[in-house]
């Protein structure tokens, strides 16, 4: 019979919801009412409770309750939540006071806990990051408040996640969002800024000067190097350029003398040379005194004959020419008889 009227009491409530087009009403405490047929909203939790005593979490979608027995206690939002942390002051390490505010955001991950773990979970949580927060900023010093911010917020997070686990909430995360110093405070602040940027600069100054002293100095050693190194290939070229040049005058004076030494052997070799030693003679001769005042001039200087006759005689000496035959010593001493004329006559010829 219960069970019927149940049903009974359903179809009238949905008759109504279609008529009406809207969700069932809420109490005056903001709580929705047992209508028997409930359609809870996505991303909310409604807690139960039948006869003072919790029964159940209500999910999303279709829900039927009985009437008088059951009754919704609580409506938890499971979204996420923002909070905003009132501005407070808090004390540095270096007894700087500071004022400070920030954002907390946090979501309901177990609507058990939050309904019956703490009175206000909103209140709790934000009573605990201002807690935090001054907590945490009595153990930095003013400059590392400003350079830790990040830090700052990680640890009031972790901070907030150990105390609200036992009221079913996490804390994903916390932003500061103004930091107020003193007037006194900024000015000096603005002073040390002014002062560590002149030090930059100056300390940037003296180390381009030193750079571009070390990039001065680097480039006049290379180029010392490589000017040495050019003037030691020079000098090993120009050595290999004389080597070459005299062997190559000592090779062509070789076969110079190679083809002189064939020529002397074949027939009248003794008279070209006699002539040849005559020639040079009479050139010597004719540039007596043009480089120098000092001449040396031998006994009989027109006597060509015995200049020929002694340099032969050294030849002579030097080939160790063999004597020659008795039927051949007539005809030898026509020829030098002849060369002699033939040199005389030359003599004659150059020095008029």
């Amino acid at each position: 019979m219960l069970a019927r009227a149940a049903r009974g009491t359903g179809a009238l409530l949905r008759g109504s919801v279609q008529a009406s087009g809207r969700a069932p009403r809420r109490a005056s405490s903001g709580l929705p009412r047992n209508t028997v047929v409930l359609f809870v909203p996505q991303q909310e939790a409604w807690v139960v409770e039948r006869m003072g005593r919790f029964h159940r979490i209500l999910e999303p979608g279709l829900n039927i309750l009985i009437p008088v027995l059951d009754r919704i206690r609580y409506v938890q939002s499971l979204k996420e939540i923002v909070i905003n942390v009132p501005e407070q002051s808090a004390v540095t390490l270096d007894n700087v006071t500071l004022q400070i505010d920030g954002v907390l955001y946090l979501r309901i991950m177990d609507p058990y806990k939050a309904s019956y773990g703490v009175e206000d979970p909103e209140y709790a949580v934000t009573q605990l990051a201002q807690t935090t927060m001054r907590s945490e900023l009595g153990k930095l010093s003013l400059d590392k408040v400003f350079r830790e911010r990040e830090s700052l917020n990680a640890h009031i997070v972790d901070a907030i996640n150990q105390a609200a686990d036992y009221w079913g909430i996490r804390c994903l995360r916390y932003e500061i969002k103004d930091i107020h110093v003193p007037p006194r405070v900024k000015e000096s602040m603005q002073m040390q800024v002014e002062a560590e940027r002149r030090k930059r600069a100056t300390v940037l100054e003296s180390e381009g000067t030193r750079e571009s002293a070390i990039n001065v100095a680097e480039g006049k050693k290379q180029a010392q190097i490589l000017a040495s190194e050019a003037e030691k290939t020079e000098q090993i070229n120009q050595a290999a350029g004389e080597a070459s040049a005299v062997l190559a005058k000592a090779k062509a004076k070789a076969e110079a003398i190679r083809i002189l030494a064939s020529a002397l052997t074949q027939h009248n070799g003794d008279a070209a040379a006699s002539l040849t030693v005559a020639e040079q003679y009479v050139n010597a001769f004719s540039k007596l005194a043009k480089d120098s005042n000092t001449v040396l001039l031998p006994s009989n200087p027109s006597d060509v004959t015995s200049m020929v006759a002694q340099a032969m005689g050294v030849y002579g000496a030097l080939t160790k020419t063999p004597v020659p035959g008795a039927q051949n010593s007539s005809k030898n001493n026509r020829d030098v008889q002849g060369t002699d004329a033939s040199l005389e006559e030359l003599g004659r010829v150059k020095l008029s």
